[in-house]
């Protein structure tokens, strides 16, 4: 969690349960509402300036979805939970963007935590959003951080009226909107395994300190990943199995979908870990080998000059009656033994093939 988000969940402290303090980044400037209200024969949608615009819509026999821009504006979380008998604790919840994915059933409503991802390649690493979802018996309630989301294919469905969403209940909105997350993972994992396997080649090509940092990078990309999905697959698994009369028979087996997707999701993200732990050992293999290859040269090297150093030692000492020293061709003759030693102990080498 960035400082900042620290910083502000301190002033929670001490305040009394249900007490609304945004704690997260200001994403936007103004909050955003959006309504789209529809059944199987007709459409309304238009973006509202006012709170109050969404209240009409909580009795209204056709399937309402309103969605939330911003969630800085506490008094607009508050109004809209005053008038949909929102609990005060789900409120709460809404405006502190550090919650991880959760479900909770208060009997004629639900509320569900999701968190929505972006990849940024250029920094390579990933965008967290978080998403709230209130359904209800004909309504679904969506707060978001920020002005922009995966949900316009959805939106166009119910424009043109394609699939089942305009024939069915708000359960299966929810459904559409979950499902809608839990497919963009799945594009969120295609582009890190894209540059996952560019930063493979590189390794075995060669690797540099930016090939680890990339490496570490990644692995804690996939923590967060991880720590995003498998909640989720415990959100899933409640509504399905749930008891809840906001699920209809008909949508659980959607929800069953969603759940397999889950897994394979979870499978991948596991299997891009184990891939990048064994980068990162191959990356320290390589490491290792090269301060290996270079430790055998300079080995080579002393090996060879050692004797060398050892004959000039001795005729570098100060002794007047030493062998060869008042012959005329002494020095050359002790640079001749130097030169045959050196060649001697590199044919030697090379036949043991340590060079």
């Amino acid at each position: 969690m960035p400082r900042l988000v620290m910083r502000r969940a301190k002033q929670k402290v001490g305040l009394v349960p249900g007490t609304l303090v945004h704690v997260g980044e200001r994403k936007i400037e103004k909050v955003r509402i959006r309504i789209i209200d529809y059944d199987e024969t007709q459409l309304e949608e238009k973006e509202v300036k006012t709170v109050e615009e969404c209240f009409p819509f909580k009795d209204k026999p056709t399937i309402s979805w309103i969605n939330i821009d911003g969630l800085h504006d506490v008094e607009v979380v508050e109004k809209i939970g005053k008038q949909f008998g929102l609990h005060p604790l789900i409120l709460e919840d809404i405006v502190h963007t550090g919650q991880r994915p959760k479900l909770e059933d208060f009997g004629d409503h639900i509320f569900i935590v999701l968190k929505m991802l972006y990849y940024n390649k250029e920094k390579v690493e990933l965008e967290a959003e978080q998403v709230s979802l209130i359904f209800g018996e004909n309504f679904v309630i969506s707060f978001q951080e920020r002005v922009g989301d995966i949900f316009e294919p959805l939106r166009e469905r119910i424009r043109k009226g394609k699939g089942r969403v305009r024939k069915a209940g708000a359960d299966y909105l929810a459904y559409a909107l979950i499902d809608s997350i839990v497919d963009n993972y799945f594009v969120i994992l295609e582009q890190l395994g894209e540059t996952i396997e560019d930063t493979e080649q590189e390794l075995a090509i060669d690797p540099t300190v930016a090939t680890l940092q990339t490496i570490r990078a990644f692995k804690k990309e996939m923590i967060f990943l991880r720590k995003s999905i498998w909640p989720l697959r415990e959100v899933v698994n409640s509504l399905e199995r749930g008891e809840s009369s906001l699920i209809h028979e008909s949508t659980g087996i959607y929800l069953r979908d969603v759940y397999d997707h889950t897994i394979q999701i979870i499978d991948t993200v596991e299997s891009y870990r184990d891939m990048l732990s064994g980068m990162l050992d191959v990356y320290l293999s390589i490491i290792s080998n090269r301060m290996n290859e270079v430790m055998k040269v300079l080995t080579i090297f002393a090996a060879i000059f050692i004797p060398l150093t050892f004959v000039a030692g001795v005729y570098g000492m100060n002794f007047g009656f030493m062998p060869e020293l008042g012959w005329r061709w002494g020095y050359f003759g002790v640079l001749l033994v130097m030169a045959i030693v050196a060649a001697v102990m590199i044919v030697y080498f090379k036949r043991k093939r340590w060079l």
